[in-house]
């Protein structure tokens, strides 16, 4: 059984199949969970001129409105404050960076796959997985559930 697991969420509705999972991996316990979700910053998002968008501004209301969601899902799973992280930069990085610091020893997050390896894993959960610390548990999430 685990004792300390993370799990990435990137707050869209495939979200809650990977939650489920990261609480039954727990044994039901959710003092055992920390969420996390990582924004991209908005200059790696867009590859395109953005020099008349106050980027500063359009990044702080990205945070903000993740911080939101990811607050309502930690309500409703009766998860503490201090046990939701927003971060930003690259999402596999950030990931392994905050299971390294809390010293997780699971890691769960979503896959949706769609060629090649991604199949399998997609393409950040590959990134997630390769460099890892502890156990990373990949959740197939997607259209054909």
């Amino acid at each position: 059984m685990y004792t300390k697991v993370v799990v990435a969420v990137d707050l869209s509705n495939d979200s809650k199949k990977v939650l489920d999972r990261a609480v039954k991996i727990t044994g039901n316990d959710i003092s055992k969970l920390d969420l996390v979700h990582v924004v991209e910053p908005v200059a790696a998002a867009y590859s395109m001129d953005i020099y008349a968008v106050n980027v500063n501004e359009l990044q702080q209301e990205s945070i903000n409105l993740a911080e939101q969601r990811l607050k309502k899902i930690g309500t409703e799973l009766g998860i503490a404050d201090n046990r939701l992280h927003t971060l930003l930069g690259a999402p596999a990085t950030e990931v392994r960076n905050l299971a390294d610091e809390l010293g997780a020893d699971a890691i769960v997050i979503g896959s949706h796959g769609h060629s090649g390896w991604k199949i399998l894993l997609g393409s950040t959960a590959i990134k997630v997985l390769h460099g890892a610390t502890c156990d990373v548990l990949t959740i197939h999430v997607g259209d054909d559930d």
